[in-house]
């Protein structure tokens, strides 16, 4: 038996990497992490973490909106950070962002001591169901 997938890419960027930025199997939405990177995978704003939160946040709803989902549609988040101490002043993002869309998923936050790009922060994993 196959699964039935489809790829979710609002960006081509990862293709090249060898990746999709989502999978769409069945009704459930898995999101690549997403992190500061511009739509043609440049990153941004090295060492603001209040940016790179922001702009993550901004690659995740694309990667929802490209599978016909929301914020509304998440179930679970995992938020990975090179500096707890330094996400947690500017974490009212992330939570004002899910408030608004009327969701508080299952959420993890672990730190790292890297991401995959040099002077990213925080990357946020999503999974979220239709």
């Amino acid at each position: 038996m196959t699964t039935e997938r489809t790829a979710i890419n609002p960006w081509t960027w990862s293709a090249g990497l060898g990746f999709n930025q989502g999978e769409l199997v069945g009704g459930t939405l898995y999101c690549s992490g997403q992190t500061a990177m511009s739509e043609d995978g440049r990153p941004q704003h090295d060492g603001d973490m209040a940016a790179q939160l922001a702009l993550a946040l901004d690659n995740v709803e694309a990667v929802l909106r490209e599978a016909g989902m929301s914020l509304a549609n998440l179930v679970r988040l995992n938020v990975y950070t090179t500096d707890v101490d330094g996400l947690f002043p500017h974490y009212g993002v992330l939570a004002g962002r899910l408030a608004a869309a009327g969701v508080a998923p299952a959420t993890t936050m672990l730190g790292v001591t890297r991401l995959a790009i040099p002077g990213q922060l925080v990357e946020v994993e999503a999974t979220a169901v239709a």
